[in-house]
């Protein structure tokens, strides 16, 4: 009787242990997310509001330039819609990859707090701006379908499971480069470059269906293009044809996120040495 209630004393104290780590790391992010809104945008003028105008005003800019250069015009779809699908798609990936890179260096100072770790900075700073990107999506949408720029998603479900899959990538894809970006000044360098290399291959630009088939099949090897196609999936319908493989992109995120985490711990070791 004595050991079946000491055991269960030492689960008790266990699920109370785990449950208040988990409050203890939430405070962490939450107050790495002020401290980081505050260093980038400032108290003054509209503040943190920037975080959803900046990738709005790009997309914005991209979408008028189309519009009036007549780029992109589909039967099933307009230059506007195209262009929001396809930028904020991309700003998604590249905006939080390129936050993280020589993060912990502006931020070693937190280190020395026992509850601070490398993982929480990159938390913090991906919270950021997928809640940018996803708002300047959202807002775009709205306000350019109450103009008559573009039509409301066909499919709102399928586009939220393309966004969150994308989402996913972009998490996964930060803690890479951040971790590397730890490792050499040489990621630091490179990876901005590469992002921009990267743009002609995301299928923020095209659809997949415009290409012969030997060009589709490659172009469906690089995982973004299945977020890109998938979202563009639910705001089409079957006025456009998508070649999106959903599985694919969520066994690629597994894949990269067991990589970026198993990094970013052997990060923090070293932080600690």
């Amino acid at each position: 009787m004595s050991t079946k209630t000491n055991g269960l004393s030492m689960n008790v104290n266990s699920t109370t242990s785990l449950a208040r780590s988990f409050v203890i790391q939430r405070r962490v992010i939450f107050a790495l997310l002020m401290r980081e809104i505050i260093t980038r945008y400032g108290r003054h003028n509209i503040g943190f509001m920037w975080l959803f105008l900046e990738p709005m005003l790009f997309t914005l800019g991209v979408t008028t330039l189309w519009t009036m250069l007549k780029l992109t015009h589909g039967s099933g779809y307009t230059i506007a819609a195209f262009a929001v699908t396809g930028y904020s798609s991309i700003l998604l990936w590249r905006n939080c990859s390129n936050r993280v890179v020589g993060a912990i260096g502006p931020n070693l100072s937190l280190m020395h707090h026992r509850n601070v770790r490398v993982i929480d900075i990159y938390i913090s700073r991906l919270i950021l701006e997928i809640a940018g990107a996803s708002t300047s999506l959202i807002v775009l949408t709205l306000t350019f379908s109450s103009i008559g720029w573009m039509n409301l998603p066909d499919d709102v479900l399928v586009v939220a499971i393309g966004w969150f899959l994308l989402a996913w990538f972009a998490v996964a894809l930060s803690l890479i480069v951040g971790a590397a970006s730890e490792r050499s000044e040489m990621v630091e360098r490179v990876w901005h470059i590469m992002t921009y290399l990267m743009f002609p291959l995301s299928g923020a630009a095209f659809l997949v269906d415009w290409f012969p088939t030997s060009a589709q099949k490659l172009m469906l090897l690089v995982p973004m293009v299945h977020g890109t196609e998938m979202i563009r999936h639910g705001f089409f319908g079957a006025a456009v044809r998508t070649h999106e493989d959903p599985i694919y992109l969520l066994l690629v995120n597994i894949v990269m996120t067991f990589l970026g985490l198993a990094l970013v711990r052997e990060t923090g070791r070293r932080l600690e040495q």
